[in-house]
């Protein structure tokens, strides 16, 4: 009973949206097969590259990529209609361009691009190169010359096809418990969703004809207020993205609001547990936590470190927030496996004893309820059997076992066979976190390979082994998130289940050659890691500094940081205990440690955008609930649609080195 009431306290809001997205019942679904076309993978490679250039160039310079794969979706259609229209101008016959293909291309799109930023051009791999070893210091204690592995196209592309594939099928069997049973929301995904059916639903659906209206409404206000901000940012914390609005104190603790339409449009998608939950978790560290900490620098930490130092506050920060993490992420894993296993020896009914959608369904409409079988029956259709996923799985570890040592000969076998026994488990806890905030952790969940590895190994090949095992979790952990997002996507547009897998794997492949290859332009054309450029490739540094560190095991953390740790990682697990032994009128209220641990690591201004998404929610559904049920997803959809569009023409301007204009800073009054 209190299972069942969790997941439907996560999922009712998106019942609500996702439920009117416009599918005409009487559609024909095309076979798998049949949503693969030539001339969407096509396509998905020109895409693929273009957003690898995207993704390299905000990686070697801010180092922090937004989601992409809403705009993914919007150009996809744009070509292929293009196309086709174009071919049908000429007299020639060619096939309809459906919504299925569409996710097709979306989803062999992100995957690609997705390992521009998991493969670690930005992070990991630049850590190993003699320019990172040279910058931080030939003399720093233990930064050797033995840990260097420059970049090199060859094993950069063997490195990413040995591991990139491990995650597709670490979470395949869960993809039912994830889209259909937990219902989370993956706000990206949900969002792409619209996109696509607003786009390929019937012209005679009232209702759908006004969500696109109302969809390109506010995804052309996104999009011009994102090109507005963009002339006042010219310069370090310059522009509406740092305004003071609550003032300058509260600024520095980052508490602000940065006008960012694409987390306002995640605070409209995701349940208001979930954002409030963010905020609580925003309060709890940057309001409480950090000072509090902070007052004994020079006690607990040294006082004068760099904000990067995982030897200073910087640490804990992250083993904190990876404490919460954790501590959420494997109760759920543990409570799905117990439940499936409870079902299985029970010999229960096809009705699955996880949270499902039936009591949330009662008070719907029959055509909402029909609507809402056809999408569990498309989706669980074409079936992707577990044998052949721990096939696939166990197939490439053993390849991988073998490779990686040859690739990086400190990173033994025994340590890769036992980075891919904990790797599932890492791997469900990023995609259950990416589908409750839309925040893809998955450089966190590196971290704890890269410390872990390099510990064990210490100061005699540490540095490389635990960056190479931060490449193996990365790649995994990422992958497995983007396929369960691409999945939610899959299932709100009738698209296969198997065709999704099929183009995530292609996109894959695709991103292991494309990936490197665009990266390579970078690494060849410009001065890839000079603090004096434009790419400085400040993760680099941050990376490898905290391989050497980690080479001296736990003992190198601030003082009482392990035992905060440990209070934090126990208190995630009691929290999510009395949520499902608490009635719903009581665990309806009761926050969620997963989506709190996030603002403990990045800060505290999204948390703001996202409050004030969930706010606009709450007072539209007091006024008028059946307009906020009907519009509230095509206005946050539009919003980061919007937004994500803009990511690429700055993203160019960037690369051809044009800088806005202005920069609009704000600081304390003069005195006279």
């Amino acid at each position: 009973m209190g299972t069942e009431s969790s997941s439907v306290e996560i999922s009712e809001p998106l019942l609500e949206e996702t439920e009117k997205i416009g599918i005409v019942e009487t559609e024909r679904v095309p076979e798998w097969k049949d949503q693969i076309t030539i001339r969407g993978l096509a396509v998905s490679a020109l895409l693929g590259a273009l957003f690898c250039i995207i993704v390299h160039k905000l990686n070697l310079t801010v180092g922090i990529i937004p989601s992409l794969n809403v705009g993914a979706g919007l150009l996809g259609f744009f070509f292929v209609k293009s196309w086709t229209s174009f071919l049908s101008k000429l007299g020639c016959s060619v096939q309809p361009f459906t919504r299925q293909e569409n996710t097709v291309i979306q989803t062999c799109v992100v995957a690609c691009y997705g390992l521009a930023f998991s493969g670690g051009f930005g992070s990991y791999m630049l850590a190993m190169d003699e320019k990172t070893f040279k910058l931080i210091g030939v003399d720093y204690p233990g930064n050797r010359a033995e840990d260097v592995k420059n970049p090199g196209l060859g094993w950069m592309i063997g490195f990413l096809f040995v591991v990139s594939f491990l995650g597709l099928f670490s979470l395949v069997p869960l993809r039912k418990v994830m889209v259909m049973d937990y219902k989370l929301t993956y706000p990206s995904g949900t969002a792409t969703a619209m996109l696509i059916n607003s786009f390929h639903t019937n012209t005679g659906a009232e209702l759908a004809g006004k969500q696109v209206r109302c969809l390109g409404k506010y995804l052309s206000m996104s999009l011009s207020w994102s090109c507005f901000k963009w002339f006042f940012s010219g310069g370090k914390a310059c522009g509406f993205d740092s305004f003071p609005i609550l003032g300058l104190t509260l600024y520095k603790s980052t508490f602000y609001f940065d006008f960012s339409p694409t987390y306002v449009g995640c605070g409209l998608i995701c349940p208001h547990i979930v954002n409030c939950s963010v905020l609580l978790g925003a309060i709890i560290s940057w309001g409480f936590l950090w000072p509090f900490i902070s007052q004994y620098a020079g006690d607990w930490y040294p006082a004068d470190l760099e904000s990067n130092d995982f030897k200073g506050l910087y640490g804990y920060k992250v083993f904190i927030a990876i404490s919460l993490i954790l501590g959420d992420g494997l109760y759920n894993l543990f409570k799905i496996i117990a439940i499936t296993v409870n079902e299985i020896c029970n010999k229960s009914s096809k009705q699955s004893n996880l949270p499902v959608t039936a009591d949330a369904l009662d008070g719907e409409a029959s055509k909402l309820l029909t609507e809402q079988r056809r999408r569990d029956q498309i989706f669980l259709k074409d079936r992707i059997p577990s044998w052949f996923a721990a096939a696939g799985f166990v197939g490439l570890a053993a390849v991988s076992i073998v490779t990686i040592p040859v690739i990086f000969p400190p990173l033994k076998w025994y340590l890769v066979l036992s980075s891919y026994i904990i790797a599932p488990a890492l791997a469900f806890c990023n995609s259950y976190g990416t589908g409750l905030t839309d925040w893809n952790l998955v450089s966190t969940y590196g971290k704890i390979g890269l410390f872990i590895i390099a510990s064990l190994v210490g100061t005699n090949g540490g540095v490389v082994a635990g960056l190479a095992a931060c490449g193996v979790m990365m790649a995994i952990v990422a992958t497995a998130a983007d396929l369960m997002q691409d999945f939610k996507t899959g299932y709100l547009t009738l698209s296969s289940a198997k065709s999704m897998f099929v183009s995530q794997l292609v996109g894959t492949a695709m991103g292991c050659v494309i990936a490197p290859l665009t990266f390579w332009l970078f690494w060849t054309a410009f001065d890839i890691g000079s603090p004096d450029g434009p790419y400085k490739a400040p993760y680099g540094v941050i990376f490898r500094e905290m391989a050497i560190i980690s080479t001296e095991g736990i003992s190198e953390l601030p003082k009482h940081c392990l035992a905060i740790c440990c209070g934090f990682f126990v208190a995630s697990l009691l929290i999510n205990l009395v949520r499902d032994i608490t009635p719903k009128k009581i665990s309806q209220f009761i926050p969620i440690p997963m989506a709190m641990a996030v603002p403990f690591y990045i800060g505290a201004y999204f948390a703001i955008d996202m409050f004030v998404g969930t706010v606009i929610l709450y007072v539209w559904q007091r006024m008028n609930r059946k307009d906020a049920e009907d519009y509230a997803g095509a206005v946050a959809s539009g919003l980061i649609c919007g937004d994500g569009i803009w990511t690429i023409p700055s993203a160019i301007l960037s690369i051809f080195r044009i800088t806005p204009p202005i920069c609009m800073y704000f600081g304390p009054s003069l005195t006279s």
